[in-house]
């Protein structure tokens, strides 16, 4: 028990001070900051966009072909045992923890700023160019992702509940590690890692979602988008996430990922009805059709015509982004999915998401793309150049835009509110040694030290500074998923009785 807790406060006290020296260099020296992180993303994009790429696409492979092999009549728990929450509640809690704010950020700006520069090869503000932007919006927001946090759950919720081990990255890694090294320097390393890349991880949402509100503001009421703007906005969304992830997940948090889903479906429904609903119809259909045809292709593609600059700058960009996230989401959906089989888990995890993904960027990008021939090629570069305000400009050429724009804001505040109590849920466990319910004052250590990280990103530069920090931080991680995957095939073999190839 003394071991557990001095092992417990060695991963608390290492990330918590290794976070604290990233919000204070991102404050207090900002430009070094940026200039470190910036350096480090072009060395990740041009030496290891392969990588990316290839292992990407290994894990939506991995995660279909688990989930439909022998494996996938396991229960993620004793045998029998039923799921702990209802369908439709942990749909809308993993899908709000998993993506939910970044949806409302790039629902207009990515498929305008597709359509306004594509790949090379595509005339831009063209037919093409539109099929493309919707298919590359299915791409990015799709399977991928989504297989890359499925693989990091199922190995958690398996070693959790059918092992009985606590949720710890750590303990992922035993079959492979063995016990010594699981828990000595190894495996307190994994899970430090984990700890801090979750909290940069969920800050760069922190940050997206704090800018995109403050510009709506900006735009619909004219509230000056400034520091201190910035500065009400992250302390309100703090007391609320802080609240909520206090009360738990059966509680706070369930209660508002079922709010989140009913203005995340009533926010689609209205801008499919104010916009083209026929032509956004269409879309759906062809983006469909022309996102699984590509699929291999798309996944595996380097460069079009010699130039690897759109797919270095969007896809790799994109695949490092969701590795950056997968500790958080992955700890979080499996602490939610408790008493389902894994075939369950993975076609639920994947399949669904997915599904919804390419309904919202079908009605957004639907929207945007019909209101894209209102503008000039300047006004569509300067629009997609700040994409924190796009989606208030593309409203205001609708019919009860400012609607639209008023419901968006709200959705922003819970999807944020639910994204940061979840991550605050999180980071508590991992730092109590993967304990179900951690104790409060870790909650609020992490919840407020989040805060100060994503508003010292912030400062340093905003969005892209924000995405580039914990892009770079994340690399790692490519590789240790790829060990999870690999301790997980271990187990499964072992428990079925087959020989570990």
């Amino acid at each position: 028990m003394k071991d557990k807790k001095k092992s417990t406060n060695t991963v608390f006290i290492f990330s918590a001070a290794i976070a604290v020296i990233i919000a204070l260099w991102g404050i207090v020296g900002s430009q070094s900051f940026t200039w470190m992180a910036n350096e480090l993303m072009r060395l990740l994009k041009q030496k290891f966009s392969w990588l990316y790429l290839s292992v990407m696409l290994l894990f939506v492979v991995f995660s279909l072909a688990l989930a439909f092999s022998r494996f996938g009549k396991i229960r993620l728990g004793s045998d029998g045992e039923k799921p702990e929450y209802s369908n439709l509640s942990w749909f809308a809690m993993l899908f709000g923890a998993g993506m939910g704010i970044g949806l409302v950020f790039w629902g207009v700006a990515e498929p305008l700023s597709h359509y306004a520069a594509p790949m090379k090869g595509i005339e831009p503000q063209t037919e093409e160019a539109a099929r493309f932007a919707i298919r590359s919006c299915f791409m990015h927001w799709g399977l991928h992702p989504w297989a890359c946090y499925a693989v990091m759950g199922l190995g958690l919720a398996y070693f959790q509940f059918r092992k009985k081990t606590s949720t710890l990255a750590s303990n992922l890694l035993k079959p492979l590690f063995g016990e010594k090294r699981a828990k000595g320097i190894p495996g307190k390393s994994v899970d430090i890692f984990t700890t801090v890349l979750t909290v940069t991880g969920v800050a760069t949402s922190f940050g997206m979602g704090c800018l995109q509100i403050s510009s709506g503001l900006e735009h619909v009421f004219s509230i000056p988008n400034g520091i201190l703007t910035w500065s009400i906005i992250i302390v309100l969304i703090s007391v609320l996430y802080l609240k909520t992830a206090v009360s738990g997940v059966g509680k706070g948090i369930k209660r508002l990922s079922d709010v989140n889903m009913a203005l995340f479906v009533l926010l689609m429904i209205a801008a499919f009805l104010i916009g083209p609903s026929l032509k956004i119809l269409g879309i759906q259909a062809q983006g469909l059709l022309d996102y699984l045809t590509y699929l291999i292709p798309d996944s595996l593609r380097m460069s079009s015509q010699g130039d690897s600059a759109w797919i270095q700058d969007w896809r790799v960009f994109y695949w490092a982004w969701w590795l950056s996230w997968a500790p958080f989401v992955g700890v979080f959906i499996a602490r939610i999915s408790r008493g389902r089989t894994i075939r369950e888990f993975v076609l639920g995890v994947m399949i669904v998401p997915t599904a919804v993904s390419t309904v919202w960027f079908s009605v957004f990008g639907g929207i945007s793309l019909h209101a894209a021939d209102r503008f000039s090629s300047e006004e569509l570069a300067q629009i997609t150049a700040s994409p924190q305000t796009a989606l208030f400009h593309v409203f205001d050429q609708y019919n009860f835009g400012i609607v639209l724009s008023l419901i968006a804001m709200t959705l922003l505040v819970t999807f944020f509110v639910t994204s940061a109590n979840s991550a605050t849920f999180v980071l508590a466990m991992l730092t109590s040694g993967g304990k179900l319910d951690p104790p409060n004052n870790k909650k609020i250590f992490w919840g407020v030290l989040m805060a100060v990280v994503a508003f010292a990103l912030i400062l340093s530069g905003g969005i892209s500074v924000i995405q580039t920090v914990s892009i770079v931080i994340a690399f790692p991680y490519l590789f240790i998923l790829i060990l999870i995957g690999v301790s997980l095939m271990k187990e499964l073999k072992k428990e079925t009785g087959t020989k570990p190839e």
